[in-house]
């Protein structure tokens, strides 16, 4: 009888940890993938206003946190240049 009750509770709580896991990885996924379309968006916009963007600003923009995909796509409406878009504003 002992048994079965630690077995169920075990169950229990390996279930409970599989689904946080489940959970927690949607949400990680789903983070990423906005992230990635943030980025996207950013190197059309760029490409569309200064042309053609060199491996390093590309790879720059695809490892840069959220926060910054959104200051610097804020910065396109003023920026002049290339470089006036990655400044701190």
């Amino acid at each position: 009888m002992y048994a079965t009750r630690v077995e169920r509770w075990t169950a229990e709580l390996r279930q409970e940890g599989r689904l946080k896991g489940r959970e927690e990885g949607l949400q990680e996924g789903l983070q990423k993938g906005l992230q990635k379309g943030e980025a996207n968006l950013l190197l059309r916009l760029l490409t569309r206003r200064f042309g053609s963007l060199s491996e390093a600003t590309s790879e720059r923009i695809n490892t840069a946190s959220s926060a910054e995909l959104e200051r610097w796509t804020d910065n396109i409406l003023d920026a002049r240049t290339l470089e006036e878009v990655f400044r701190a504003h």
